[in-house]
C-alpha cells in the first residue's frame, strides 16, 4: 500500500505566498505523476499542476506564472510554490500520486490541506 500525505497549508494575505510539500511512502515500485489538486466549497476537483518522473510539468492556466511544482523522485516528493495567491486559490489541496505497488498503476491521495487566502 502507499500512504500519501501533505505539508503545508494554511492563511495568508492575497499577493503573499505558500509552499506545500507531499511525501509518498509505503510499497512503492515506481510512480510515474505526482501532482496538486484542489476543491473550493461548491466546485469540483480540479488539477493545479502535476510532474512526471522526467521533470515535464502541467498546469492549470489559472495558476501558469504564479505557481511552481517541482518533484525529489529519490524521496518521492512534490512540492507546489504558490505565490502571488489569489482568494479564488483558496481551496482544500490534495496530492496525488499515480505509483505502481503491485501488478497495476493506481492512483493514491492524501487527505487534503486547507489554503485560505484572505482579501
Amino acid at each position: 500500500q502507499v500512504h500519501v500525505v501533505e505539508f503545508g497549508g494554511g492563511l495568508v494575505q492575497a499577493g503573499g505566498s505558500l509552499r506545500l510539500s507531499c511525501a509518498a511512502s509505503g510499497r512503492i515500485l515506481s510512480i510515474v505523476v505526482m501532482g496538486w489538486y484542489r476543491q473550493a466549497p461548491g466546485k469540483q476537483r480540479e488539477l493545479v499542476a502535476d510532474i512526471n518522473s522526467g521533470g515535464i510539468t502541467n498546469y492549470a492556466d489559472s495558476v501558469k506564472g504564479r505557481f511552481t511544482v517541482s518533484r525529489d523522485n529519490a524521496k518521492n516528493t512534490v512540492s507546489l510554490q504558490m505565490n502571488s495567491l489569489k482568494p479564488e486559490d483558496t481551496a482544500v489541496y490534495y496530492c496525488k500520486t499515480t505509483a505502481k505497488s503491485g501488478l497495476y498503476f493506481d492512483n493514491y491521495w492524501g487527505q487534503g490541506t486547507q489554503v485560505t487566502v484572505s482579501s
